[in-house]
């Protein structure tokens, strides 16, 4: 299997840029395989019927469930963003909870909703500010450039 795939963008920001202040937990554009405690946080629909982008990698690859919409599963965690902005931010911060009961996993979160969902960086990115600052979280540079131009917390 392919290794991760990561951008030159990606990898700039993984060591800090210039300055060496910006944020280093980047989720890889590409993900590939996952390590034993690794898990691929992918937009779904809360029928969970993963047909197509992240969804159908999560469940082609790393244990989503058919017909399970939301949480944990395999090493793979569905975030429901079909179902309008107002119900994925109430999964977003289920998510984040998550995240805090669980330091001993890594979250990979993929552009979750900005895909087939067809919201932007700057409509789901603010859902994750809370998840932004844990240790165990890492996010796409297009949520972190928007956590960032928002001047949000975003210290790790």
């Amino acid at each position: 299997m392919e290794q991760n795939y990561y951008t030159e963008e990606e990898l700039y920001w993984m060591t800090g840029g210039n300055t060496g202040t910006l944020p280093d937990h980047i989720t890889p554009s590409r993900i590939n395989m996952l390590g034993a405690n690794e898990v691929f946080v992918f937009g779904s629909n809360i029928q969970g019927m993963h047909m197509g982008g992240a969804a159908r990698v999560a469940y082609n690859q790393f244990g989503a469930e058919w017909g399970n919409g939301e949480g944990l599963q395999g090493q793979s965690y569905a975030l429901p963003t079909m179902e309008g902005l107002e119900s994925t931010k109430i999964a977003a911060k289920g998510f984040t909870e998550c995240a805090k009961t669980h330091p001993e996993l890594k979250f990979y979160v993929t552009p979750v909703g900005c895909g087939i969902a067809g919201y932007t960086p700057e409509e789901i990115a603010p859902m994750f500010k809370e998840a932004a600052k844990l240790e165990n979280v890492y996010l796409p540079v297009s949520f972190w450039k928007v956590l960032i131009n928002k001047k949000e917390e975003v210290a790790i």
